[in-house]
């Protein structure tokens, strides 16, 4: 609500132009309509931007790459990859696998696995109810190796510490997990704390809890620059194909 109030305060000033910067898009996992009646509610958060008088959204690895398809206006969705690439690479040198917690994060998995030339993993997630998670088995050789598990946010933390449990029962060596949201809802952190997981390396998109930051396995990575840089180039028409690398 403040967003669409400094937008609309904005468009009534005569700006001549209005960009949402939005690191983390709200709401963007209801992208579509996965029981009878009920809402798609990154949809709707698209068209409150839109009549709102956004001109132009910047954001940071949506849920799915299709919800810009809801927006009649020009969306960069850039990547937190280039910040979780160099702390992969700066602190893991050993065997390593990168695992996609689910069947539906295995294209970014295999993406980062492709530029730093190692294997992949998947876990075979079950998920009974919302906010719930269940690992059953995973698919490739995780054993004696360090696992870093990859998504694109946490929230209660149960595919996290549930993928961790799975590799640690198959064998792996260490377990690590990077993402580019840390929502860290309801007992996230206490999970963290007490599973598997040695380290937890997330964005700043969010900003963290006190608990969270007096966790020692939650790690932060800025992606300021990329968003600055993002913002310059698209204020003075320059191109920003290059960040989506």
């Amino acid at each position: 609500m403040e967003l669409l109030i400094m937008i609309d305060a904005f468009k009534r000033s005569s700006a001549q132009r209005i960009t949402a910067v939005i690191p983390y898009y709200g709401y963007a996992r209801q992208d579509k309509k996965v029981a009878p009646r009920v809402p798609i509610t990154a949809k709707l958060v698209a068209d409150l931007l839109t009549v709102a008088g956004a001109r132009r959204v910047i954001t940071m690895d949506l849920h799915a790459g299709q919800i810009q398809g809801f927006f009649d206006i020009p969306v960069d969705n850039l990547f937190a990859a280039p910040v979780l690439l160099e702390y992969i690479k700066k602190n893991f040198r050993n065997d390593m696998v990168i695992v996609s917690p689910d069947a539906g994060g295995v294209e970014r998995a295999r993406a980062f696995a492709k530029r730093l030339h190692t294997q992949l993993a998947i876990i075979d997630k079950r998920r009974p109810a919302p906010n719930k998670a269940e690992a059953m088995h995973v698919v490739g050789d995780v054993k004696g190796k360090t696992a870093i598990i990859l998504d694109d946010m946490v929230d209660t933390g149960g595919t996290l510490t549930e993928a961790a449990a799975a590799l640690k029962a198959h064998g792996a060596m260490e377990i690590h997990a990077c993402c580019a949201h840390a929502v860290l809802s309801g007992p996230a952190v206490d999970r963290i704390a007490d599973s598997e997981i040695k380290t937890l390396v997330v964005t700043n998109t969010n900003p963290l809890s006190e608990t969270a930051r007096r966790c020692d396995k939650i790690q932060v990575g800025s992606v300021s620059k990329l968003l600055a840089e993002a913002i310059h180039r698209s204020h003075t028409g320059s191109s920003v194909s290059s960040l989506f690398v």
